[in-house]
């Protein structure tokens, strides 16, 4: 048996400011980072002239002067290496997804499981094209699986629920 990738040891997302979430979206988040720390790949891109730090990382998620900052902290007594990602491109897909999970969460409640699974293929579609978006994103500044960048897109949409 192949043991299981954790580049990320700590996952913590920073909502200060933000009102507090709804049980729905609580348990998205919890869900996102129990996953994200049962298996995940992360590392940080290679640059000319950067030593770059070996994980497990340290990843705290945050959104300043609206962007979206990923702090990554080795746990090596160095300084954090951030990336700053503007949200204009997650937009549509950010909203996409919330009005498809309102659907999905009011399906579960209300409707036949026939009803459910075709929302919930449309709401996997749409994000998997958010972490398509994020990967594109981390270009030449972090590495991550198809996996890792759903997971790291949920958490940004529960930053852009709350914000």
């Amino acid at each position: 048996m192949t043991a299981c990738k954790r580049d990320l040891r700590n996952v913590t997302i920073d909502d200060s400011g933000l009102p507090p979430p709804t049980p729905e979206i609580e348990q998205e988040r919890r869900v996102a980072i129990f996953d994200l720390l049962e298996s995940n790949s992360f590392s940080i891109a290679a640059r000319s002239g950067r030593k770059v730090p070996e994980g497990p990382y340290d990843l705290d998620l945050s959104i300043r002067d609206g962007r979206l900052v990923f702090s990554v902290g080795a746990g090596d007594g160095s300084d954090p290496v951030e990336f700053h990602l503007s949200l204009g491109p997650f937009q549509q897909t950010v909203k996409d997804y919330f009005q498809i999970c309102e659907s999905y969460f009011d399906a579960v409640r209300k409707l036949p499981p026939s009803r459910i699974e075709t929302i919930d293929m449309a709401r996997r579609g749409i994000h998997d094209e958010g972490a398509r978006l994020l990967r594109e994103r981390l270009e030449g500044k972090a590495v991550v699986d198809l996996d890792t960048a759903r997971r790291l897109f949920t958490l940004i949409c529960v930053l852009r629920w709350g914000g």
